[in-house]
């Protein structure tokens, strides 16, 4: 299969011929985000220019800001802790189960306060959390629960789709994940009062915009005393030459998710019986959408870099490590966080150094992910032999 496979030109070529006039509105992202919403069983889906820009405006459309507290996990894309900064809020960093690699709802717990308002999980490499766990933590302290679904499109939890089980969920169509248009992001929930507000915050909080109303017309604004903006918003809207692509993408999203999966199960029966590459834990009753193939490297020899450089040698593609843990970054390190430093207490910031969340600093160094994103699957048999291959010559790596 190829990765542009379905109706991406005829989708493009229907908005080219519009001329991008006014008057024919936002066909292509009003068709987006209800195929979008459908999909998922929710009431409304609010599309955006990019998977950071969801969360942003859901933290502003929740009134989230200055001397608020989100907690979300270190090891994943800084975004996440990014759109907590744009709001102007206090990102507080929990730990991370060291199998499945994902938020531990334990250390959620251990670092609520009574400025604590929000908490954005990531469903990082495909899988999600224990969300149950999570949401009755939230429901306690009631506290506002954001999906970073970023890298898990398609997965399911307890026989549920991943995105439906916080109070919204936010998507990326960044060029890496699993149905793309280059970038463009989604939010997606049930919530009327939230849907309106994100649509407002995310088109510079024009009136005319609603839930599921996008776009405002030329019959809303011709005339002189017309008050265009109830509230502040920001300019988050996605292109209808985004929308076009991702519409077609999402038509195909079933064979686009299922290609990750396959290539993942061929790595992952390579690896079953070497005890020293642990392959990211899926519980019962989860399902992983493998956005990457993730694995913890635990041999006592061999280091990340010497195995990288085994597995290129013997001809296997690039294999990326993971981010560094964002509270580690030097913009956090060296406090360089664009003026939002000066609203995050001095206990907050003394925290972002070494030892915050010690199982994800042991973990980060560890892991290794390998692409799963082979459209043609002959390529993706050569890599697993080559894991193989990599795999037998490093176990015979000499005690010293």
């Amino acid at each position: 299969m190829n990765r542009i496979s379905g109706r991406e030109l005829e989708y493009l070529q229907k908005v080219l011929s519009t001329e991008f006039r006014s008057s024919m509105g936002s066909v292509m992202t009003t068709r987006l985000e209800k195929a979008f919403a459908d999909y998922f069983g929710c009431r409304y889906a609010i599309s955006h220019i990019n998977g950071t820009a969801t969360m942003h405006s859901l933290l502003e459309a929740k009134g989230i800001g200055i001397g608020d507290e989100v907690i979300v996990p270190p090891l994943t894309m800084s975004s996440t802790s990014f759109a907590v900064l744009q709001a102007n809020a206090t990102p507080v960093f929990a730990d991370i189960d060291p199998d499945t690699f994902l938020i531990d709802p334990k250390s959620i717990e251990s670092r609520v306060t009574e400025k604590t308002k929000a908490i954005i999980t990531v469903s990082l490499y495909g899988l999600s959390p224990d969300m149950d766990k999570i949401m009755e933590i939230a429901n306690a302290h009631k506290l506002f629960v954001i999906e970073d679904n970023a890298e898990c499109l398609g997965g399911s939890y307890k026989g549920r789709k991943v995105g439906t089980l916080g109070h919204a969920a936010s998507y990326s169509f960044q060029s890496s994940k699993h149905i793309t248009s280059g970038e463009g992001g989604m939010v997606i929930t049930n919530d009327l009062e939230l849907a309106e507000n994100v649509r407002r915050v995310s088109s510079l909080g024009y009136a005319g915009v609603g839930a599921e109303k996008g776009k405002i017309t030329r019959k809303d604004i011709q005339d002189p005393d017309y008050s265009r903006h109830v509230m502040m918003g920001w300019n988050y809207r996605m292109p209808e030459l985004c929308a076009a692509v991702t519409l077609a993408q999402l038509e195909n999203m079933k064979d686009l998710v299922e290609a990750r999966k396959k290539s993942a199960e061929l790595f992952k029966e390579v690896i079953k019986n070497c005890n020293w590459l642990i392959p990211q834990k899926v519980e019962n009753g989860y399902e992983n959408t493998y956005w990457t193939f993730a694995v913890r490297l635990d041999h006592p020899r061999v280091d990340w870099n010497t195995f990288r450089d085994e597995f290129q040698k013997n001809g296997g593609d690039g294999i990326y490590a993971a981010w560094k843990l964002t509270y580690l970054e030097p913009m956090f390190v060296n406090r360089r966080l664009s003026g939002r430093e000066a609203l995050i207490s001095k206990k907050n910031l003394e925290m972002y150094k070494p030892g915050l969340c010690p199982v994800a600093e042991k973990v980060q160094p560890k892991l290794l992910q390998f692409k799963t994103n082979y459209w043609n699957y002959d390529k993706c048999t050569e890599q697993a032999i080559i894991l193989e291959k990599t795999i037998v010559k490093l176990d015979d790596i000499p005690q010293k």
